[in-house]
């Protein structure tokens, strides 16, 4: 039977301890306990459903953790308190003194800088590649490689990894493969296809009111046993931990994703499509021209469709910010970093998301300074939404430049 990721987070039952639907909120720091010993057993690891103290975990961080894990696919999870709080970990847990990692070129600009700038100081590098080309990631890997790193689809230039493709390569070279989420909650399930760890910006989609910052990272119990140890576990010693408060608030959130996603996807569709017939250079992953095209629907679960996220270019910096600035006064989203809020919201990433990214590397990889990130939002009337964006675009002359 197919794996339907929606199925496996609605077939989790929880109980609130007066019998509520919803789990109690465990709002402790610390947790008490009735012997000295079961104290030590639970700091050496070895007390089975006990709670010690909140950096190491709690009951809601376990709910929203067991969700998140039934959502993947994989054995279990640990939340952390933002994105960047799953992905520095998982990092440094694979990886020491001396190693390698082949990462994707077009990665969150915060995962590019931790890479780039931070790990070296462990004496850990990394090498960028184009992840699209297999033959191009199997020549980067050394016999220090320890982990390939990828977006299931990029920021944000919305390039498809092939990770079954990539997972064959790290076994066939005993790597971890490690794979952001991020982009693609429920349409793409990157454990299915073979990834060893996958991670997620919880405040992007699976949150979806931009109101709480989280992450989370699924995989083995084994790792995540690892993660969380209290002598050499990245995750507890780093100290990343999400609030339970947080944590109740999303696994609500959770509950509604597939119907989200499946609304973002249908309007990232539809402007995708007619932003493509207007003559603007338009990237989505759903449109055949996309040249990924193909592979994203060999992994996709075809129900949530190609996800909420498209780019167009513009031609100039200039132009981007005129358009952005007046479909915000226009009331047609917020010029805002992040995604997968209600409202759409757009930026110009070269400036904003991944200017930790040098600009001749922005240049070389394709990232131009009229490029525009729009995170579709969830508009009953998309139809309505994309004559208003023309109208726009027709006013600032955009279209008129770009069929010139």
């Amino acid at each position: 039977m197919a794996f339907k990721p929606a199925n496996k987070i609605q077939d989790l039952q929880y109980f609130g301890e007066f019998g509520g639907v919803n789990p109690s909120i465990s709002d402790s720091s610390t947790y008490t306990f009735l012997s000295a010993k079961t104290m030590f057993d639970t700091f050496e690891g070895n007390a089975d459903g006990c709670y010690l103290y909140s950096r190491h975990t709690s009951p809601s961080n376990l709910y929203l953790g067991e969700a998140l894990a039934a959502m993947e696919g994989t054995e279990t999870a640990n939340v952390s308190a933002s994105g960047m709080g799953a992905i520095t970990p998982v990092i440094l847990q694979l990886c020491g003194a001396g190693d390698h990692v082949v990462s994707s070129r077009t990665i969150y600009g915060g995962t590019y800088a931790f890479l780039k700038n931070f790990t070296p100081r462990f004496n850990i590098k990394a090498s960028f590649v184009d992840i699209t080309k297999l033959e191009v990631v199997e020549a980067a890997i050394t016999e220090n490689t320890k982990v390939l790193y990828c977006e299931s689809v990029s920021n944000p230039l919305l390039e498809v990894a092939d990770i079954a493709g990539l997972a064959k390569l790290a076994k066939k070279y005993d790597l971890k493969l490690v794979v952001d989420n991020t982009f693609s909650p429920l349409s793409i399930s990157p454990a299915k296809l073979g990834a060893d760890i996958v991670i997620h910006s919880l405040t992007k989609f699976i949150n979806g009111s931009s109101d709480t910052v989280g992450g989370v990272v699924c995989g083995t119990q084994e790792f995540i046993n690892e993660l969380k140890d209290v002598n050499s576990g990245a995750s507890m010693l780093l100290g990343s931990t999400m609030d339970s408060l947080r944590s109740a608030s999303v696994l609500k959130n959770l509950r509604t994703l597939h119907v989200r996603m499946e609304q973002h996807s249908k309007n990232a569709m539809y402007l995708a499509e007619r932003f493509q017939s207007l003559g603007l250079k338009t990237v989505y992953p759903g449109l055949q021209s996309h040249p990924s095209h193909d592979i994203f629907k060999s992994m996709m679960n075809e129900k949530y469709g190609f996800g909420g996220m498209l780019t167009i270019d513009v031609g100039s910096l200039d132009r981007a910010n005129a358009l952005m600035e007046m479909m915000q006064h226009k009331n047609l989203g917020y010029l805002a970093v992040s995604l997968g809020f209600y409202k759409t919201l757009f930026s110009a990433p070269g400036t904003s998301t991944s200017s930790e990214i040098p600009e001749d590397e922005q240049a070389e990889m394709g990232l131009t300074d009229g490029l525009i990130r729009f995170s579709i939002g969830l508009d009953a009337d998309i139809e309505r939404t994309f004559n208003m964006m023309k109208a726009c675009m027709e006013e600032l002359h955009i279209l008129e430049a770009e069929l010139a």
